[in-house]
């Protein structure tokens, strides 16, 4: 758990913000907080506020989702957050424009785009990833495509120096886990229930064993989420792995307050910060 955090091989045009994300909240004794809202909810012009309030209340990397008509990974809340985008007009370039403004206010804080295969290969894997790379977006989370599928995208993203983030899940056994680790980095998203998002949070003995299982097996950040909500959940995930993801809380917000979620989005993160930063200076 206290091993340095390796640099990872791709990078954008020499800058792996997602390494020195990871490796500034080790060395400040804490995981990072990665935190994931829907891109153009409740309207693309909306979503660089909300993005800038996660910065603000302490978020260490960002998860920004491209919304899809059939997210089946996703439970209610981020459903309905898709449908909000779609609703609004959103399109895969006013999500690549969204990042690029967010690179120009933030340029040393991690994006990853996080969605489904279809928007990302309907032009071609190449298009998608150099022009990902152009808006200044670190990594990609695609839900749908396993890895024995890689040669999909993952040829196409390492190519234009972007990271490929996979998922493991409870029921990645140790015979298929050297398939997912094969080719990912960045760091390794742990979902640590069988199911969709934002409904139920796994046991904490649970994500403990777990995360033990895969930190012995790569040397690449494991963050852990699906089911995170309070600080004290995010705490106790805290203390053993290198990341704690929190995304349906927060899209719930922005689904409450509409364009008036960036303050209560910056105070809630702000609570989560805090926590992740007090949990290894407490008792378990």
């Amino acid at each position: 758990m206290n091993s340095p955090i390796p640099l990872s091989e791709p990078s954008n045009n020499g800058l792996d913000r997602l390494r020195f994300a990871f490796a500034d909240a080790q060395a400040q004794g804490r995981a990072a907080l990665v935190t994931f809202v829907t891109a153009g909810d409740p309207t693309p012009g909306a979503t660089g506020a909300i993005l800038d309030a996660l910065v603000a209340g302490g978020t260490d990397v960002i998860e920004l989702g491209m919304p899809f008509t059939d997210p089946m990974a996703d439970g209610p809340a981020i459903q309905s957050a898709n449908l909000r985008s779609l609703a609004a007009g959103t399109k895969t370039a006013d999500i690549l424009a969204i990042a690029k403004a967010f690179r120009t206010r933030h340029p040393d804080v991690p994006l990853v785009l996080m969605g489904y295969a279809n928007p990302m290969l309907r032009r071609s894997a190449d298009w998608f990833a150099n022009a990902a790379k152009d808006a200044g977006v670190d990594g990609v989370i695609c839900v749908d495509v396993p890895p024995e599928e890689d040669d999909a995208l993952g040829p196409a993203l390492r190519d234009a120096g972007l990271h490929l983030i996979r998922l493991a899940t409870p029921t990645t056994d140790t015979a298929r886990l050297p398939a997912v680790l094969d080719g990912a980095s960045g760091f390794l998203y742990y979902v640590s229930v069988a199911g969709i998002t934002g409904l139920q949070q796994a046991a904490q003995t649970s994500i403990e064993e777990a995360v033990a299982r895969l930190k012995s097996a790569t040397d690449i950040p494991v963050a852990v989420g699906f089911g995170v909500r309070t600080p004290e959940q995010a705490a106790n995930i805290g203390r053993v792995a290198d990341g704690v993801v929190v995304g349906s809380a927060i899209v719930d917000l922005v689904g409450k307050h509409g364009s008036g979620a960036p303050e209560p989005v910056r105070s809630y993160i702000e609570q989560l910060a805090a926590a992740l930063r007090a949990a290894r200076k407490e008792p378990a």
